[in-house]
């Protein structure tokens, strides 16, 4: 491969592949990007949520403006809950940080790639990238290296509420019932949108009856 370009077809670059999650395709790291931030998720079956619900300005956010292409399949996208019909080809920009966003894929295959970045700012791998390369643990089920690489974020970032959460969640899956729900807790404390995440996350099932499980929050 030549040092001054590189060519990749998207299934063909690295992934990360949850059961019952869509398939990351870590494009940025990848093809050794350093200017902007670029990845894709491939649906895994219809009706799944290609773009989980967020926001730019949350926990392990990094304020970017992103840009979404549907390079295959279609997606309904809903940003401030405003429905968008997003057939292969289209663009959603969301310029907005604040600006809430999420797409459900119509059928399975369907990939939606993300340009994102700061307006007149350098560069930097956003929190939730580094905390997220972790999930490959979860395709060989290798909870203790889980744990010991989310440890060491832990210690680089005492305060990241999602590198908590998802200790607490290889915790619980390793069986470590007392340190999961402890790092759950602290991840909750940090971000209580947590609170909600955890009453139907599979990781943690093994702790719904321990009366130090966290009570669903109220609907608004």
């Amino acid at each position: 491969m030549s040092e001054r370009y590189r060519v990749s077809a998207i299934e063909d670059v690295r992934s990360v592949s949850v059961p019952g999650q869509p398939v990351w395709r870590l494009l940025r790291d990848a093809l050794g990007i350093e200017a902007f931030g670029v990845n894709a998720w491939t649906a895994t079956e219809a009706g799944q949520a290609v773009i989980g619900e967020h926001d730019e300005l949350g926990a392990g956010a990094a304020g970017h403006e992103e840009l979404y292409v549907v390079v295959s399949g279609s997606a309904t996208f809903t940003v401030d809950g405003e429905e968008v019909d997003a057939p292969t080809g289209t663009l959603v920009f969301v310029c907005d940080p604040a600006a809430k966003r999420a797409a459900v894929a119509r059928e399975a295959g369907t990939t939606v790639l993300v340009v994102g970045g700061v307006p007149g700012e350098p560069f930097t791998v956003a929190p939730w990238e580094r905390n997220a390369a972790v999930l490959r643990f979860w395709e060989t089920e290798d909870w203790e290296g889980a744990i010991a690489e989310l440890r060491e974020h832990h210690e680089a970032e005492p305060g990241s509420a999602g590198i908590l959460y998802n200790l607490a969640c290889a915790e619980a899956r390793a069986g470590r019932r007392d340190d999961a729900l402890e790092h759950l807790a602290a991840a909750i404390a940090n971000f209580a949108g947590f609170a909600g995440t955890a009453q139907d996350d599979d990781d943690l099932a093994s702790l719904r009856d321990d009366p130090r499980f966290p009570a669903s929050p109220p609907r608004a």
